[in-house]
């Protein structure tokens, strides 16, 4: 199938041109515009009907934006929840919505990325997963071109909101309850990837527990990795006297580090997925609801598109043991 980045290609203008001319810009000239069209023509290019007729009647159309964790499926759950909460929202708001893995435009640079969403008929868009090495987005979310919702991630303006759960409250509160509960001193704390807001955030909260409670904290990278946790916890577990973890994978990872050296420590997680309920040891954790949080976007970007102004919104957070008996109840 030809794309419009074909017809860019072939035609020696920029996918943004072609755009203007498909959707009868006024600021393109004639000679472009029939280079254009020709090469349009001849390669029997076949514009996004759909987005078209979306666009002529401005009917909100949304795109999810989301980031897939190609080294384990197990974060898969958390995607999955995040595009049912928006689909479920979307069809009550009566807002048409495709996904976008950030895979899809990797290569593209932002004038690019631009047209392609164009393209599609989209005026607003939320996105998952967002770090500070994603500078195309962050130029997307800067130039104000379309309604933005960010999860966990702290942009704001005047045509982006952020929402997410107080990631710091929330991992000081499980940590103060399992290290309160088991009495201890000297905590291993395994944070997130280096560029993850969160991981900023979640650290904070811990360093200030340790503070108060005058705890000697040891910190290092597990990067939401399994099998760094694993790793990790082999090696400096028993120097500790718990370990507090940044995601539910990581401690899945150090708790059964722990049961191969034969040793216990108490471990608490983040996030709450189902996997936890099926590891056999009830681990305190941050249970965060993504559907709610998805739901709570859709909301947020409906209110942009309606020409209200960013702001934060911050969701609820609980703190769960998660069983087996729940989740298969």
């Amino acid at each position: 199938m030809v794309s419009i980045k074909d017809v860019a290609k072939e035609a020696g203008v920029a996918i943004s041109t072609v755009s203007k001319v498909l959707n009868n810009y006024p600021n393109v000239s004639e000679a472009t515009r029939k280079k254009v069209m020709d090469v349009v023509e001849r390669l029997g290019f076949v514009p996004n009907a759909v987005a078209a007729s979306l666009s002529s009647k401005r009917t909100g159309r949304v795109a999810l934006l989301i980031k897939l964790n190609l080294n384990t499926q197990a974060s898969d759950e958390i995607s999955m929840q995040y595009i049912s909460g928006a689909v479920h929202r979307a069809k009550e708001l009566q807002l048409d919505v495709i996904t976008v893995f950030t895979s899809m435009i990797d290569d593209m640079n932002v004038e690019e990325v631009t047209s392609y969403f164009e393209s599609q008929g989209i005026k607003g868009i939320i996105v998952y997963g967002l770090t500070t090495k994603d500078k195309v987005v962050h130029k997307l979310i800067g130039s104000g071109h379309f309604k933005m919702v960010v999860i966990d991630a702290p942009m704001v303006n005047s045509t982006t909101s952020s929402v997410s759960i107080d990631n710091k409250k929330a991992q000081y509160d499980v940590a103060k309850k399992t290290i309160t509960e088991n009495k201890c001193k000297k905590v291993l704390y395994l944070a997130g990837e280096d560029f993850g807001y969160v991981t900023g955030e979640r650290l904070e909260g811990i360093k200030k527990l340790c503070e108060e409670k005058k705890l000697k904290l040891s910190v290092r990278n597990g990067n939401f990795s399994e099998l760094r946790a694993r790793q990790l916890t082999m090696r400096y577990a028993k120097n500790n006297d718990c370990v507090v973890c940044a995601s539910d994978l990581m401690a899945i990872g150090a708790m059964k580090a722990l049961i191969d050296m034969d040793i216990f420590r108490p471990v608490c997680g983040f996030d709450g997925i189902i996997l936890m309920g099926y590891v056999g040891k009830q681990m305190n954790t941050v249970k965060q609801d993504f559907v709610k949080i998805s739901e709570v976007a859709l909301d947020e970007l409906n209110r942009l598109m309606k020409g209200k102004e960013g702001r934060k919104v911050t969701v609820p957070h609980t703190l769960v043991r998660m069983r087996y008996e729940d989740i298969i109840s």
